[in-house]
């Protein structure tokens, strides 16, 4: 447990620093495009890259782990076997893949973004054909994630991420003259190189050694296909609706897909920090404890309250600092107030995402830990329907917004039906225990929120610049929410506190 909690301090700051790297890449992209044509074919080529890394580091990483740590236990020598077999087959099939892909580019991307403006057009269809190319080193990096994380070793997947992300902004900064906003793509395929050759270094560290077999075991082979064939669709459900949401936003107006973009990056941020690092090692544990019922429900619990504690004051915040938040990011060179505004619409929209996805990461992940892929596939495909029936009726009324709205009534549907399945396997006390902690655990975020908002609605601190702003808020924020938290509910202080202090004695 004390390499676990080593390991939760590190990627937690590697995690920050990854998405302070993609605040610097986007913000470049602000300032010397704002939010065009050009922009909006970025956003839209970029989109191929999150499928592929949802379907490796999502759909490949919620069969393979459970499966791994079952089988190494019984069989270890054949289970390293199969895994080595595993990772060569998946390769080849993506680079078999990724040339009639590129190929065949100029059709791909006009068929799905069938509304994109010519310049549009023209950006999306170039920077996808490179990214289609350079499929088999994205999805290999996923893999080797997968494979680290079987052995409890998490910090190097985040150095790979981080040096994708990093590279990308290097590559703009330096070559933008040259490669224009194709700078990005060449940036982001060299960075994912470089941080597969370092996986593969750890992984050497950790006694996997790479062997050019191709033959599974058909045992192996069946459990396999059997689990990931739903872990797959349901990896890519997500995609699938940001698909359809760039489909609808490409025909509202120019800058539509960057708004929504610049406000998703946003809110993404607690959630994917929290996903890519607690949750990860949650999802180590409940894949350890799957047959020890009493622990996996604690262990469940234990993740859904410090979920709920840590991401609603952060939805609460981002209600007050969004608009300076966003100011201070975006707004510079090409990127007007204008386009902040509207960049802030959709941020509130999005805001009910944050607690949301992160506490699907803990439900989702105790399902998959169970070897439950087909449940969570049957219940995340009906997420397609609904996002296609409210986008279909909300925006033609109220324009890109629209989709920011449905896509959070979307996750607040799939968290709730999530929720309901994965309770009925539990203890009957578990549920009002669930409860119990929602309510009391809302109740310090108001203490923050209320006066914070009331201060904002003042004025005071309007003609402040963004920065100082967010100086003032967001450490009066933190010292209100933990005073709440200290008087209203006592017990998850003091979880909360404990889970520091045991990180600072491990640390030592």
């Amino acid at each position: 447990m004390a390499n676990l909690k080593k390991a939760a301090i590190w990627i937690t700051l590697l995690a920050i620093v990854l998405k302070l790297s993609g605040f610097l890449r986007e913000g470049i992209v602000a300032h010397q495009f704002g939010a065009s044509d050009y922009t909006d074919g970025y956003k839209l080529a970029f989109s191929f890259i999150t499928l592929v890394v949802a379907m490796i580091s999502v759909g490949f990483n919620n069969v393979f782990l459970p499966l791994y740590m079952k089988e190494k236990k019984e069989k270890p020598v054949e289970t390293e076997r199969n895994a080595n077999a595993l990772m060569n087959i998946t390769v080849v099939i993506f680079l078999v893949l990724s040339i009639p892909l590129g190929i065949w580019a100029d059709d791909i991307v006009p068929f799905i973004y069938a509304n994109m403006t010519p310049g549009a057009e023209e950006v999306a269809v170039n920077m996808t054909r490179l990214f289609f190319y350079g499929m088999a080193a994205i999805a290999l990096s996923g893999i080797l994630e997968s494979y680290l994380q079987s052995r409890r070793t998490f910090v190097p997947t985040h150095i790979s991420k981080l040096l994708a992300t990093l590279m990308s902004a290097v590559f703009a900064i330096l070559f933008s003259e040259q490669w224009g906003i194709y700078s990005l793509a060449y940036g982001f395929l060299f960075g994912t190189v470089c941080g597969v050759i370092i996986q593969f270094i750890y992984l050497r560290k950790r006694e996997f050694y790479w062997k050019p077999q191709m033959k599974l075991d058909k045992t192996f082979q069946k459990t396999f296909i059997v689990l990931i064939i739903p872990a797959l669709l349901n990896s890519v459900v997500g995609q699938v609706n940001m698909f359809v949401n760039n489909i609808f936003a490409s025909g509202t107006i120019t800058g539509a897909v960057t708004y929504l973009n610049n406000a998703s990056l946003v809110v993404s941020i607690p959630s994917a920090i929290y996903g890519t690092t607690i949750a990860t090692i949650i999802f180590t544990l409940l894949s350890e404890r799957a047959d020890d019922q009493k622990g996996f429900q604690q262990t469940f619990y234990d993740g859904m309250r410090l979920t709920w504690l840590t991401l609603l004051p952060i939805t609460g915040g981002l209600l007050v600092v969004g608009y300076p938040l966003l100011e201070f990011i975006y707004q510079r060179g090409a990127y007007t107030a204008a386009d902040t505004q509207g960049a802030y619409i959709a941020l509130l929209l999005y805001l009910p995402m944050i607690l949301t996805q992160g506490l699907q990461f803990i439900v989702s992940k105790s399902m998959y830990a169970k070897g439950k892929t087909a449940v969570v596939f049957r219940i995340s495909v009906t997420t397609i329907v609904l996002n296609l029936i409210l986008n279909f009726l909300l925006v033609d009324r109220f324009g890109y917004p629209a989709l920011a709205l449905s896509s959070s009534l979307v996750s607040v549907y799939f968290l709730t039906v999530s929720t309901v399945v994965v309770y009925r396997e539990f203890d009957k006390g578990e549920g009002r225990k669930l409860a119990a902690l929602l309510i009391r655990g809302t109740l310090p975020t108001l203490v923050m929120v209320l006066p914070l908002y009331l201060l904002q609605q003042t004025g005071l601190l309007a003609p402040l610049y963004s920065l100082i702003e967010l100086m003032i808020y967001v450490p009066l924020g933190v010292v209100l929410y933990v005073a709440g938290l200290y008087f209203l509910y006592r017990e998850g202080f003091n979880s909360l506190m404990q889970m520091v202090r045991r990180r600072k004695k491990s640390n030592v």
